[in-house]
C-alpha cells in the first residue's frame, strides 16, 4: 500500500527559540497498515520528501516490495520536514526560514508519532540531513527504536558543513537565479573531482558551446527550480547547519548515552560533506560507551569516487550493509 499525503495538525508548537507556530505536518505510509507490522521511520535529505518508495520514490532502490526495507514486511512512515513545500500549499511555507532547527524537526516528528500511537520503531533511518534528524530524534526519544541507521551524515554540523551552508545561504539571498546557482554550487559539495573526471573527462557539448560539466550543472540547477521552492531551500539549508545532538549536554557521549538502539553508521569514504574521519571518531566514542551498556555499534564504509551522493548511487553496497539488519 502506498498512501496519499496525510496531515497531522500540531497547534501552538513552541520552538526551541521560543516562537509559537501551528504546523500541518504531512506524511505518507508504505506497506501494511499501522499496527499490523514492524515500523520503519525514514527521514528525507535536503531536497527530498516523503515519497521514499514507489515509481517516483527517491529511495526506491532501498525501500519497497522485496527490497531491503521490504514493504511486504514493514510499515514505512515518512514525514515531510515542515516547509519543504512538497504538498504544494503556499500556506505551509514559512517566511521566517530560520524558525526551525534540527531539534525542532525531531520534536515535531516525535509529537506526530505520538498522534499516530507509534511507541516503538523497528528502525529509525535517515540519510544526509535526514540522518542528522534521526540522530536528534534518538537523543530526544532514546527508547523509541530498536535500530538507528544513519547514512552519509553526522550527529553535528561541522565547521565545514556550516561554512558550506553559509555560502548556500548567501547565494539564495543574493543571486539573480538563486535556486539554480545554489544547486550548482551544492553539486560540488555532493560529488568529487574524481567523479567529475570519470563522468566528463573535459568533453564538450559543441552545440551548446560549453563543457559537458557546465551543461550538467545547469541542468541540475534548472531541474531543482522546476520542483523546489526558494523558501524551502533556504529553510532546509538552515536546518542542516543546526544539527548538534550535544546541544544541551556537556558532550556527545552524554547526549547519546541513554540510547538503547543498536546503532549502525554508514559512511561514504569520499564524502567531503560528512567525512569518514569524523564518523570514525563518532564510532570510537560510541564503542567506548557501549562496552559498558552492551548495545551493538556497526560501521560500514561505502567505497566510491562519487562523494556524498554515493548513498544515492552505490545501492549494491548499501543494500549489502543494511540487509543483515532488515532481513
Amino acid at each position: 500500500m502506498n498512501s496519499e499525503l496525510t496531515y497531522i495538525p500540531i497547534e501552538n508548537y513552541i520552538t526551541y527559540a521560543g516562537e509559537t507556530v501551528n504546523v500541518d505536518l504531512s506524511y505518507q505510509l508504505f506497506g501494511p497498515k499501522l499496527g499490523t507490522a514492524p515500523i520503519v521511520l525514514v527521514t528525507h535529505a535536503l531536497t527530498g520528501n516523503s515519497q521514499v518508495s514507489g515509481a517516483r520514490g527517491w529511495w526506491n532502490s532501498l525501500v519497497g516490495a522485496e527490497k531491503v526495507v521490504d514493504t511486504n514486511k514493514y510499515t514505512v512512515v515518512a514525514f515531510n520536514i515542515p516547509g519543504n513545500g512538497y504538498d504544494g500549499k503556499p500556506e505551509n511555507l514559512y517566511d521566517n526560514y530560520k524558525i526551525f532547527t534540527a531539534k525542532d524537526i525531531a520534536r515535531l516528528f516525535s509529537l506526530a508519532l505520538e498522534e499516530l500511537n507509534i511507541t516503538r520503531l523497528f528502525a529509525n533511518v535517515g540519510g544526509s540531513l535526514g540522518g542528522g534528524i534521526a540522530w536528534e530524534l534518538s537523543v530526544l526519544k532514546p527508547n523509541l527504536a530498536k535500530n538507528l541507521v544513519v547514512v552519509a551524515t553526522d550527529w553535528k554540523a561541522t565547521d565545514w558543513v556550516i561554512a558550506n551552508t553559509k555560502i548556500q545561504d548567501a547565494i539564495l539571498l543574493n543571486s539573480c537565479n538563486p535556486l539554480q546557482d545554489a544547486r550548482m554550487h551544492a553539486m560540488l559539495m555532493y560529488r568529487t573531482p574524481e567523479s567529475f573526471t570519470m563522468k566528463f573527462n573535459r568533453t564538450k557539448n559543441e552545440s551548446l558551446g560549453m563543457f559537458n560539466i557546465e551543461s550538467w550543472l545547469q541542468y541540475h540547477g534548472k531541474k531543482l527550480e522546476e520542483r523546489f521552492q526558494l523558501s524551502a531551500y533556504k529553510q532546509l539549508n538552515y536546518i542542516l547547519s543546526t544539527i548538534d545532538v550535544s546541544s544541551g549536554y556537556n558532550n556527545f557521549k552524554e547526549a547519546v548515552y541513554a540510547i538503547t538502539a543498536d546503532i549502525h553508521v554508514v559512511t561514504v569514504d569520499s564524502d567531503a560533506l560528512f567525512t569518514l574521519k569524523e564518523d570514525k571518531v563518532t564510532v570510537s566514542q560510541l564503542r567506548e560507551i557501549r562496552q559498558r551498556t552492551g548495545q551493538k555499534v556497526t560501521h560500514q564504509v561505502i567505497r566510491s569516487i562519487h562523494g556524498h551522493d554515493a548513498f544515492l548511487i552505490e545501492y549494491d553496497q548499501l543494500d549489502g550493509f543494511l540487509e543483515p539488519i532488515f532481513k
